[in-house]
């Protein structure tokens, strides 16, 4: 009889650069494996876990939320730690800090653990985290609850590299904050040369601290077809080709998700019973979170629906003089209940409140798209459309059948935009509002050009290449188009470029990490209660949920779980991003697909392996 199996350590394409499968198709895997339960663990980030999430319920797979923390010694160079640990070989000598994967127990933890990467974002520059053990020692003023991270469970992933004294003394600080009850250490078999070692290390640790064995897998991909994938990324992080990489290669490919025959041989029966036992205490569910709207904008004495209906009315008032016709009091009647039996009552006063404002200072403003349906917003000063002087379809704009939630997008205008931005600081307060940013996906041009690199070929015979393939051409690069620019379709290397870069690899959908951070945001992932709200060249549109997972998509569709903070689009990509080749255009980097990242998390488009460029304002990353 086959084992009980639950992957604790898993990271997928929005590990950026270091993981090469989406977290649908890790999920998918895992299922049909018969794992009782997959922990989604990417590295300083929650970015993949909604989608995750949508492919969990669909086969009806235990997810896990987690996330990996490479923690820095105080005076590093922020990112310093998190490059040894994704390149060990590279490095001088082993990590100083403890590698830790968090996974999420409880609604608490959940909570604790996004703070925690918010203040590790925060720190550092873009691109990178500094997560501190002083974090969890309680010694940030803001954030005395992360002392030791209640509501997460804690493994402490050792290095074959690292000797047994650096381990135990992990080991042992890892013990007085988190205890034997919420700690353990991974033990990784992957068939590198110092498994024993390493394993021996950790059993005499064990020993010493009473820290429980656990076996986990370290995956990168979710099946060893993906290594060439894996090794054009790791060329990619590098700013080399594939033949320069040498030792940052991984070894083979045993970092994707095994089966449990192949576990079983590995690993022994309580190594792989202890991972089913953490997992049934890892409770939470994205599910659970729901939206929180701000209670700033009900005064006292009022409920949201009264206070709406008092607001709506005084607009009726002003609006329509001579008198309110019949037809329109029929349509604000429908649209107040409606909105009241859906509860999106203090979201349009949210709303109303910033348009305001903003008339009160003289700035421009103007709401568009569906809420102009809506005689509720014109009665609110939102939008301009006279209800009595046109046919609105309000169910366009909100539908109980379609349960999915307003989305208000208000153009300012360019000049004073950012005196609304700070009246929203001041409002909720800097801890409770952030910027979104979106990490797009990388396009058939884009994956040719990086995949074209890592693979060595000619920088200007790629770029002739990437110039003749067009929109209309699709996602698929013809063989007469190839042999145009000097190419033979049936050369290894070029079939090898075209596998690696067009959908069927499904590089074409990674994102590419390189999202700029704005003062506003400085890398903050959504808590309860946040507000988020995402500028375009000339628009401001206020989130529809101030609780939203991080990590969302913009296939968002009534459900907290099928978007995240950042599904709020931006239409302005003005930061430049990192350069890791020297004809590399800004934020070319690869990241997974379909996903958003608000601060630090993010949402590619397509489903393919995404890019990365920054839609908050280059203009405010200095504040």
């Amino acid at each position: 009889m086959l084992p009980a199996y639950a992957e604790l350590h898993c990271r997928s394409n929005y590990s950026f650069l270091s993981g090469a499968s989406h977290p649908e198709e890790l999920v998918a895997r895992a299922h049909e494996l018969g794992y009782t339960a997959l922990a989604l663990t990417d590295e300083c980030s929650l970015s993949g876990s909604v989608r995750a999430l949508a492919e969990a319920e669909r086969c009806q797979m235990r997810l896990i939320v987690g996330a990996e923390m490479q923690l820095s010694a105080p005076g590093t160079t922020p990112g310093q730690e998190a490059a040894q640990l994704a390149h060990p070989l590279l490095a001088a000598g082993p990590a100083a800090e403890p590698r830790l994967v968090l996974l999420v127990q409880s609604r608490r933890g959940y909570t604790n653990l996004v703070e925690w990467i918010t203040q590790a974002r925060r720190r550092a520059p873009k691109g990178s985290y500094q997560a501190l053990r002083t974090d969890l020692e309680g010694r940030i003023p803001t954030a005395p609850t992360l002392a030791g991270l209640p509501g997460c469970f804690a493994l402490l992933v050792a290095q074959a590299e690292q000797p047994f004294e650096a381990v135990f003394h992990h080991a042992m600080w890892l013990k007085t904050w988190f205890g034997t009850d919420r700690a353990g250490l991974a033990v990784e078999l992957r068939h590198q040369a110092h498994d024993g070692v390493l394993l021996d290390t950790l059993m005499r640790v064990s020993a010493a601290t009473g820290l429980p064995l656990v076996a986990a897998g370290g995956v990168r991909m979710h099946a060893r077809s993906r290594k060439a994938l894996l090794d054009v990324l790791t060329a990619t992080a590098q700013r080399c080709t594939v033949a320069e990489a040498g030792l940052a290669l991984a070894a083979n490919a045993e970092a994707h998700l095994r089966s449990r025959v192949r576990l079983a041989a590995l690993y022994r029966p309580e190594w792989l019973d202890a991972t089913v036992a953490i997992a049934g205490t890892c409770a939470f569910s994205l599910s659970e979170l729901k939206y929180e709207y701000p209670r700033e904008i009900t005064p006292e004495g009022h409920t949201p629906t009264t206070w709406l209906r008092h607001l709506t009315e005084t607009g009726a008032a002003a609006r329509f003089p001579q008198g309110l016709p019949p037809a329109v009091r029929k349509m604000i009647e429908h649209e107040l209940a409606l909105i009241t039996q859906l509860r999106y009552e203090p979201y349009f006063l949210t709303v109303a409140d910033i348009v305001d404002w903003a008339r009160s200072q003289g700035i421009l403003c103007q709401g568009r798209g569906s809420a102009a349906n809506s005689a509720v917003c014109y009665c609110l000063g939102v939008t301009a459309v006279d209800p009595a002087r046109s046919t609105l379809l309000f169910e366009r704009f909100i539908s109980a059948e379609r349960n999915e939630p307003p989305d208000i997008d208000i153009d300012f205008e360019h000049q004073r935009r950012e005196e609304v931005i700070q009246y929203i600081y001041r409002k909720y307060g800097r801890h409770r509002a952030a910027l979104t940013g979106v990490v797009i996906s990388y396009r058939p041009r884009s994956a040719l050009r990086d995949v074209g690199r890592a693979l060595g070929i000619d920088l200007e015979r790629i770029e002739a290449l990437s110039k003749s393939q067009h929109w209309f051409d699709g996602r698929h690069i013809h063989a007469e188009r190839l042999r145009e620019n000097g190419f033979d379709p049936e050369a290894p290397l070029c079939q090898l470029w075209m596998a690696l870069s067009m959908p069927s690899a499904r590089i074409s959908t990674f994102s590419r990490p390189s999202v700029s951070r704005s003062s506003l945001s400085h890398w903050m992932t959504l808590r309860p209660g946040m507000l988020a709200f995402s500028t375009g060249t000339s628009s401001l549109k206020v989130s529809r949920a101030m609780t939203k997972p991080p990590g969302c998509c913009d296939r968002w569709r009534g459900n907290p779980m099928s978007c995240c903070v950042s599904s709020i689009h931006s239409r302005h990509s003005g930061a430049a991003g990192s350069k890791p080749f020297s004809r590399r255009r800004s934020g070319s980097m690869l990241r997974p697909s379909n996903q958003c990242w608000l601060l630090l998390t993010a949402s590619m488009r397509s489903r393919s392996m995404p890019r990365a460029r920054p839609t908050s304002r280059s203009a405010l990353r200095g504040r």
